[in-house]
């Protein structure tokens, strides 16, 4: 099992000037994360212990301008630059013998990243590699993130330009190794597979039910539509804990119908509250 996942509610402290009640909504801040490792688990494991910290660092760097949407983008991606700088350079102090995968080469190991901080009023997402995050909004699967798999035409086209290729075996590979364009570390296969991921930032609305995150051993078997599916019958029962109701059984159905990879879901409660 080489993923990690990160749940870290108010993880990020208010910035100065806010206060309890603020129009936007941007006082409170909650990081979810799911990272797929490949290779070894440690890259995903130092993404589990260090990205949400490093998104409040970026966050706070900015002060009030770091909450707002246009601003998002640049605080993932310093993030994120960050986290990969660290993996990669943890790894050539250690000689490349950094974890127990003693036969493993340290900078052949990489990890996805899909994260989402979630604020009153927004969603915020970022992503590098084929994990994915999908909204679930009045039944209907909104998703959050689009997969960096090497044959997206974008991505290809990126790759090439580069000086990289895209080799087909058992699917598109990069270099006819890895089977995604970005990741967290990945070393030698850079400047083709890169760790900049794509933000986006969506407003909150009174129909939205669940933020769902996952790693591909999910989404490789599990359509949107049918992850939402699961998540909406699990809300209708009404139980406190639908969410991690629905996260076991869709890691159940996943492996019911056979996903060969590594399966890790989160699945946030969205639904607008009441105050008492």
């Amino acid at each position: 099992m080489e993923d990690a996942v990160s749940l870290r509610e108010a993880f990020a402290a208010p910035v100065e000037g806010e206060v309890d009640g603020l129009e936007d909504g941007a006082a409170r801040c909650d990081f979810y994360g799911v990272f797929d490792g490949h290779g070894c688990s440690h890259v995903a494991d130092a993404c589990r212990e260090r990205m949400h910290e490093l998104v409040a660092e970026e966050m706070g760097a900015g002060a009030t301008a770091a909450r707002e949407p246009a601003s998002w983008a640049g605080a993932m991606e310093r993030s994120f630059a960050r986290m990969d700088a660290e993996v990669i350079a943890g790894c050539r102090a250690e000689s490349g013998s950094c974890c127990r995968c003693e036969a493993q080469k340290c900078d052949h190991v990489g990890s996805t990243a899909v994260v989402a901080v979630v604020e009153e009023n927004r969603v915020v997402v970022a992503n590098c590699g084929d994990s994915r995050a999908v909204l679930c909004r009045d039944g209907a699967p909104v998703p959050l993130s689009s997969d960096h798999k090497p044959d997206r035409p974008d991505e290809l086209e990126r790759i090439e330009e580069a000086g990289g290729r895209v080799i087909f075996w058992e699917g598109a590979r990069v270099l006819g190794v890895l089977a995604m364009s970005r990741s967290i570390g990945d070393a030698y296969l850079k400047p083709y597979v890169t760790a900049v991921p794509e933000v986006t930032v969506t407003d909150r609305s009174d129909g939205d039910e669940c933020l769902i995150l996952a790693s591909d051993g999910l989404w490789d078997v599990v359509s949107n539509e049918a992850a939402c599916e699961v998540a909406q019958a699990c809300l209708r029962r009404g139980r406190q804990r639908w969410c991690a109701e629905a996260a076991a059984l869709l890691t159940k159905l996943a492996l019911a119908r056979r996903s060969s990879d590594n399966i890790s879901v989160v699945v946030v409660d969205l639904q607008r509250r009441n105050a008492l």
